[in-house]
């Protein structure tokens, strides 16, 4: 019986999460299952009318204890099913025991029974079609940049209004993809928690940095969120100066391509595990026409232009701006990333490049790049 619910109860849908549960269980179980014998038997030598007593008290202190253990939010994390199981093998060890003396048989039956259930559960789990939470993680990273990178792709040509009206509503319905990424630390988490039970497998090493992937997944929301207020401009009724648009439309519509370059080259490096060898180079680009427009920003108002005619336009640019400072922080922390999991460097003389390269002097018109699928 045990052995079958152990079964159901540790089997889950990745290598991670089944290892924890199985291992918490194991590890739970025994523990549990050696403090409620040793309970019984010091109960035992006090005489028939206090054992009672005695192991009444060890079960609620030890319970009390234990579930007080349980609100700290890193032991909820990756030790509260085990902590859960420890209180249920121990009570119902002690308990029982106090009628029953073969308290130590009825102990190893379970523990032996339970041990039998959880490595068939972790071996079928790890050798049938394993699904393994760090390598689901490591995508999920790389796809939330590469939204992100879709939609700044498509801002410049959606908002100054320079796509043909072809194309318009599948530009318009590419945007909304960021979204996703609004709402994502909550599987970030849960991937990173079973991620860290997970052996070497695959490309991934012992002790992979996963917080790693945390830091970037918090940014890469930072930044979402800052293209949400952007997005909020596109369908927006205010009035805007045209003149003025027209004006900063130039370094806006460079900064959004310049970082949407940069984020796709960030993503297909995590994606294949490899160094970027041009995302700096668009990073510097972006720097450098954020530096312009900042400059327009400050030299570029006439006193007889209606100032609420020029805000959203100016909401608009400094927002871009902050996506530019999000995105070198993205570059970073993907840098170390690759520093800390040792990512390969591609060749440059054979490597095909996502796009061609801009430098900080082109002032050409930027070639509009071949739309690329999500994986």
């Amino acid at each position: 019986m045990w052995a079958v619910m152990t079964v159901v109860v540790v089997f889950e849908f990745s290598v991670g999460a089944t290892l924890g549960k199985g291992v918490n269980r194991a590890i739970a179980t025994l523990l549990g299952g050696g403090l409620g014998v040793a309970a019984h038997r010091l109960a035992s030598f006090a005489g028939e009318k206090i054992e009672c007593v005695i192991l009444g008290m060890s079960v609620f202190f030890i319970a009390s204890a234990v579930t007080f253990c349980r609100f700290f939010p890193k032991m909820k994390a990756r030790f509260d099913y085990g902590l859960l199981i420890f209180i249920l093998t121990f009570s119902l060890i002690t308990v029982s025991g106090y009628r029953d003396d073969e308290v130590i048989d009825m102990a190893q039956r379970r523990l032996s029974t339970i041990l039998i259930g959880g490595c068939a559960t972790v071996f079928i789990c790890m050798l049938i079609c394993p699904v393994w939470a760090g390598e689901d993680l490591h995508k999920y990273t790389a796809s939330s940049i590469e939204k992100l990178s879709i939609f700044l792709e498509g801002f410049g040509r959606a908002y100054f209004q320079v796509s043909n009206e072809k194309n318009q509503e599948n530009n318009v319905a590419s945007l909304d993809q960021y979204k996703t990424v609004l709402n994502s630390k909550g599987i970030e988490d849960s991937l990173v928690n079973f991620a860290k039970w997970e052996p070497r497998h695959g490309k991934f090493r012992y002790r992979q940095p996963w917080d790693q992937y945390l830091k970037i997944g918090s940014l890469s929301r930072e930044c979402a969120y800052k293209i949400d207020a952007i997005n909020s401009y596109l369908n927006s009724d205010a009035q805007t100066h045209v003149e003025i648009q027209k004006k900063i439309q130039p370094p806006c519509t460079k900064m959004s391509t310049e970082c949407s370059y940069a984020l796709r080259e960030l993503a297909m490096g995590i994606k294949t595990m490899t160094c970027s060898l041009s995302a700096d180079i668009h990073i510097v680009n972006a720097k450098a026409s954020a530096k312009k427009l900042k400059s327009m920003l400050k030299n570029g108002l006439r006193p007889e232009i209606d100032l609420l005619e020029i805000i959203p336009t100016f909401t608009v640019a400094s927002l871009l701006i902050e996506v530019v400072s999000c995105t070198v922080k993205i570059a970073d922390c993907v840098h170390e990333l690759g520093s800390k999991s040792k990512f390969k460097s591609p060749d440059p003389a054979n490597s095909d490049p996502i796009h061609p390269t801009f430098t900080p002097n082109q002032d050409s018109k930027l070639a509009e790049p071949a739309p690329r699928k999500l994986e």
